[in-house]
């Protein structure tokens, strides 16, 4: 009888237990799953999940306000995914929000964090689609830096060569290294140069210093011509008035040369009595007749002097010329 009785309590309370554990483990799973609240659904669309999965958290601003209720794969690369968002969180989002797939913790379960939005939008509603913004995985950064590290082996092989090269005085990098009289050279060179810069430099502070005294000297000619501008209006003048004679000396010369051409090529006298020789003998001929003709004309002038019919003439003529000259004497 007493064993039918404590049988009898162990079974009640057995009952009760997994009634009591069932009843919690219904209300967890229910408020996990927000079966017990009010609830709206949105959706986003993803190129790459990483491994995200139904059930996962949604969150807002680190906060969790919902469920992944739905993975669709709508093409080979765009994959929807529906969440499940509490009611009561409606007013704090916009429609302008970005949904990223990150990671719970370091090693822990994906979850679809929701970001605001910049600028102002409005409230989101049930059934909308939000913009998403994918990070870079772990695939991805691992793919990067297997990349980067054959990039960096390829480049620590070429250094590699080019240090051996150096170092066996191969190129002109190496002789530079190794060559100590081409460094002695190029060290006395830049010394050199060096010393050319501050010479060039004095050189030119003092033209500045010239330029300067040119500027506000005008006792000098240079000085005078720089400061004073009717010296230049002058000195201009002047150089306008030498063009213009230049260029009328120009005229003029090829005016001579115009006229030359003409005599050098036309017909006139001056040409035919250049070039024409018969004419020269002629004009020569008639020369020496008329040289004759006076000669002898002059001959018969004295003749006529002594004869007695015209002596008279000539003695009158000598008269009056020796009273004429004594007149001026006296």
């Amino acid at each position: 009888m007493k064993n039918t009785n404590s049988q009898t309590i162990r079974l009640g309370l057995f009952v009760i237990i997994s009634t009591i554990v069932f009843v919690v483990a219904i209300y967890l799973i229910g408020q996990k799953q927000n079966m017990f609240k009010k609830t709206f659904t949105i959706g986003a669309y993803f190129q790459n999940v990483n491994g995200l999965q139904k059930g996962n958290n949604v969150r807002y601003s680190g906060i969790n306000i919902g469920i992944v209720s739905d993975i669709n794969m709508v093409n080979d690369s765009t994959i929807k995914v529906d969440m499940t968002i509490e009611e009561k969180i409606t007013s704090h989002i916009k429609k302008n929000a970005i949904a990223t797939i990150g990671s719970d913790g370091l090693v822990g379960n994906m979850i679809v964090n929701i970001l605001p939005g910049n600028g102002i939008d409005y409230v989101i509603s049930n059934g909308d689609i939000i913009a998403t913004y994918s990070k870079i995985g772990a695939d991805d950064i691992l793919s990067t830096l297997s990349v980067s590290s054959e990039n960096a082996a390829i480049l620590t092989s070429d250094l590699l060569k080019i240090t051996r090269a150096m170092i066996e005085g191969k190129g002109t990098l190496a002789v530079l290294l190794n060559d100590t009289i081409m460094a002695k050279d190029l060290r006395y060179a830049v010394t050199n140069l060096k010393a050319a810069s501050k010479d060039a430099s004095n050189t030119i502070g003092e033209i500045n210093q010239i330029v300067s005294s040119l500027k506000t000297n005008d006792d000098t000619v240079l000085g005078m011509l720089l400061n004073d501008s009717i010296s230049g209006e002058k000195i201009k003048s002047v150089v306008s008035n030498l063009e213009t004679s230049s260029q009328e000396i120009e005229n003029i010369l090829l005016n001579i040369n115009t006229v030359v051409d003409d005599f050098n090529s036309s017909q006139g006298a001056y040409n035919y009595v250049v070039k024409d020789t018969s004419l020269v003998n002629s004009l020569k001929s008639a020369l020496i007749n008329i040289n004759e003709g006076t000669d002898k004309f002059n001959q018969n002038m004295e003749a006529l002097k002594y004869n007695f019919l015209t002596r008279g003439y000539f003695r009158k003529l000598e008269r009056e010329q020796k009273n004429e000259a004594r007149k001026n004497n006296d």
